[in-house]
């Protein structure tokens, strides 16, 4: 019994090229940090504080197996590439605005400073 679960474990790389045993040390190595970044949303929520930095954290741990799937693997399903660009062009749009923020917030105290 054993034996035929290891081998179909092996076998589910196959279709895309993949070792099975990286991609699900990936896959549940980053279950931890998400769960952390979980963590941290939940408190900053509570303390009415930024959400980008948590939730891009737990992004990228929900991508991390996919985005080796990418760049290793073969015959990748769409919606690999939909989820992962998805998530990417939000964590840029999420960066960009908080830069944006940051730089009004920074521009609005010195024009104060100055009258």
């Amino acid at each position: 019994m054993w034996e035929q679960f290891i081998q179909w474990f092996m076998a589910l790389g196959e279709p895309y090229g993949v070792n099975p045993v990286i991609f699900g040390s990936i896959y549940f190595g980053a279950v931890p940090i998400f769960w952390v970044a979980i963590g941290w949303l939940v408190r900053n929520v509570k303390k009415k504080k930024s959400v980008t930095g948590p939730v891009i954290l737990a992004c990228c741990c929900a991508i991390s197996a996919y985005v080796y799937l990418i760049f290793v693997g073969e015959n990748v399903p769409a919606w690999v590439y939909v989820v992962v660009v998805a998530i990417i062009a939000y964590a840029i749009y999420a960066t960009l605005n908080k830069v944006k923020a940051k730089k009004r917030e920074v521009e609005s105290e010195l024009m104060e400073q100055q009258s």
